[in-house]
């Protein structure tokens, strides 16, 4: 109860309510779309609640509604979230967690929530509850109220609400781009992303643009080691 009430709770679950103009049509149009695909009201929100991956959920419900098998639905949504494990890692390099705390992150950390952790300077982990349950919350009570309602939700895509999500990550990406090396790390990495999602699945093309452009940032920061002045032989 103390952790809900902190501070840094109440930041970070309010740094994310700009960003539900966004996945809010999602979860109405996923839960309509799970209706369709001949999912129950409990299955589809249990969906939510357990997966919690919007993307994984829509391929989910897709590949059922054509018959695919359990194997595929679950291998088609751990490739969609690959991306996951770059997140971890990323933040474990700026927020230490206990072991308990690492299963509770684990399932609350999305998108958004990883972009607004990433931007605050001093994160903690009360900060990164309230970021996930921010996005956790209104998804699972809009998927409630798309599943009561059934199917026939419009495509949220046509109404241009796709776009509140690359807008508010450039957003969070701005201020970071403090110098040249950032700037064509966040180039590079952008552009394997693009490019590799045109020839390998989404989920891929994004942990190679993480991994590439880790690893060139690490080559570009890593500090070199000072040279030793040469003895008077070696001098000679």
């Amino acid at each position: 109860m103390a952790l809900l009430l902190s501070r840094d709770f109440v930041r970070g679950f309010r740094t994310v309510i700009p960003l539900w103009l966004g996945f809010v049509p999602f979860s109405l149009a996923y839960a309509m779309t799970a209706r369709g695909a001949g999912l129950g009201v409990l299955e589809t929100q249990l969906l939510s609640a357990l997966v919690f991956a919007g993307g994984a959920q829509f391929s989910a419900v897709g590949l059922f509604a054509v018959g695919a098998s359990g194997v595929e639905i679950v291998l088609t949504t751990l490739l969609l979230n690959v991306r996951h494990l770059l997140y971890g890692l990323s933040l474990s390099q700026r927020l230490l967690l206990t072991g308990p705390e690492k299963w509770v992150a684990a399932h609350l950390l999305t998108d958004e929530a990883y972009g607004v952790v990433l931007a605050e300077p001093h994160p903690s982990f009360a900060y990164l509850m309230g970021a996930g349950l921010s996005v956790f919350v209104p998804w699972n009570l809009f998927t409630l109220v798309g599943a009561l309602l059934g199917q026939g939700v419009p495509d949220p895509a046509g109404l241009g609400v796709d776009f509140v999500f690359p807008l508010a990550f450039l957003a969070l990406l701005a201020p970071m781009l403090r110098g040249g090396v950032e700037v064509g790390v966040a180039m590079l990495s952008g552009s394997i992303a693009v490019g590799g999602s045109q020839v390998l699945p989404g989920g891929v093309a994004l942990l190679l643009a993480g991994v590439v452009g880790s690893f060139v940032g690490a080559c570009c920061t890593a500090e070199r080691p000072e040279r030793s002045n040469p003895t008077e032989p070696e001098a000679s």
